[in-house]
């Protein structure tokens, strides 16, 4: 029997595989309206309404690095990306559970920061973390998130729905947390040069000067998910034709729209907004911002089409942009550059789990991932290296609870 490398089929390809294999179970429920295939499953209620569903994992040294993300920024992160899915399906969050696999090198007081993160975040979502579950881990610090929303079946929106006319608009900038985790992995390359040059280097002296990039680096570490604007459409009667949530890039998510609507889009480059922090960072690696928005990844804004009809209901709503038009299919999903030129986008992408391809960012082996289905991490200020690199006990022999190994 021959394997195939999930690399060779790439992450998108495997979910539609899987997808296949599961979806003979999707009749066992009744009231399920939407399985796999967007930010949430979405099931029918008795009164009603709509109950909508998300999972995401965090990895260590996928999503997030313990030598440059604070543990309360990590588990805000966590509960942040989740709440942004439900905000996709134009939902209100109600609960989480948060689930986590603990190494040996992770003590107590680390896992306390991790949640009083989470716990303050989620209060101010609005939501309960109603429970979880705790497992050790050979492989690092592993966070699970499951979050259960709930919509008017009238509200509901999906990926698909997108219609020839139909105007593209994104909430916020784009492109800023990708510029965070940059100037993040510099530091951290600075970091753990200085002290490899410096071994006998007290490490809790290491301090560095991160003011000048604040703004991409709290985006980075601590996306706020747009539970604003969600409240804006409820409040003004404002149903998204389609919409779905920026974590792997305005054009890698564009390309979801109008694939699950079968439609076509161009974008106008001098429509992206991209602030002049993101595009000073980009300058200092000799990058392109306009790329770091497409498909950078994490900013967790919101990306939606509406009908022309729609627009003076959103002109209240200062914090959003119009860049482009829903086209036909055949028009394909382009972006039209400063000079006037149509670029294809269907053959870029931004980040896939499991591809060997080179990174979009080729200087770039630590910035790990974005998916659609979430990524990457990093931190804030080089903060005391040690913090994050002890158990309390030094004994190899036992496991996270205390119990000898076998």
């Amino acid at each position: 029997m021959s394997f195939t490398r999930i690399s060779e089929i790439g992450e998108f390809a495997l979910i539609d595989r899987l997808a296949t294999l599961i979806a003979p179970t999707e009749s066992q429920l009744s009231t399920l309206k939407k399985g796999i295939g967007d930010d949430c499953a979405v099931i029918e209620l008795p009164n009603g309404k709509l109950q909508v569903v998300s999972t995401d994992l965090l990895i260590e040294q996928i999503h997030f690095d313990l030598l440059t993300t604070p543990l309360e920024h990590l588990g805000a992160k966590a509960i942040s990306v989740n709440v942004s899915d439900i905000c996709a399906m134009n939902a209100k969050p109600l609960y989480a559970t948060v689930s986590i696999g603990l190494s040996n090198n992770i003590s107590v007081e680390m896992i306390e920061q991790i949640y009083e993160g989470a716990a303050r975040v989620a209060k101010q979502y609005g939501i309960a973390i109603v429970g979880g579950d705790t497992s050790a881990s050979i492989t690092g610090l592993v966070i699970s998130v499951t979050i259960v929303g709930e919509v008017d079946a009238s509200k509901i929106t999906y990926r698909s729905g997108a219609k020839a006319g139909d105007l593209i608009c994104v909430t916020g900038d784009v492109g800023r947390s990708f510029a965070g985790l940059k100037v993040l992995m510099r530091e951290r390359q600075t970091m753990l040069d200085t002290f490899a040059e410096n071994p006998d280097m007290d490490k809790s002296t290491y301090t560095a000067d991160l003011s000048e990039y604040q703004k991409a680096i709290e985006k980075h570490l601590l996306p706020k998910a747009r539970i604003d604007a969600v409240k804006f459409f409820h409040e003004v009667g404002l149903v998204p034709t389609s919409m779905i949530d920026v974590s792997d890039g305005v054009g890698s998510e564009l390309k979801h729209l109008c694939r699950n609507s079968q439609v076509g889009a161009l974008i106008e480059e001098s429509k992206l907004p991209i602030l002049s922090e993101t595009r000073e960072i980009s300058d200092e690696f000799e990058d392109d911002g306009t790329t770091y928005a497409l498909f950078g990844g994490e900013d967790y804004e919101l990306l939606f089409t509406i009908s022309p009809n729609d627009f003076d209901k959103l002109s209240s709503f200062k914090d959003v942009h119009i860049i482009g038009k829903v086209l036909d299919a055949s028009s394909g999903v382009k972006m039209r550059d400063l000079f006037g030129t149509d670029i294809d986008l269907q053959s870029a992408s931004g980040f896939q789990h499991f591809t060997e391809e080179e990174d979009l960012f080729e200087d770039d082996d630590d910035a790990h991932d974005h998916d659609g289905h979430d990524h990457s991490a990093h931190n804030h200020s080089a903060h005391n290296h040690n913090e994050h690199n002890h158990n309390g006990h030094d004994d190899e022999d036992e496991d996270i609870w205390g119990e000898r190994k076998n």
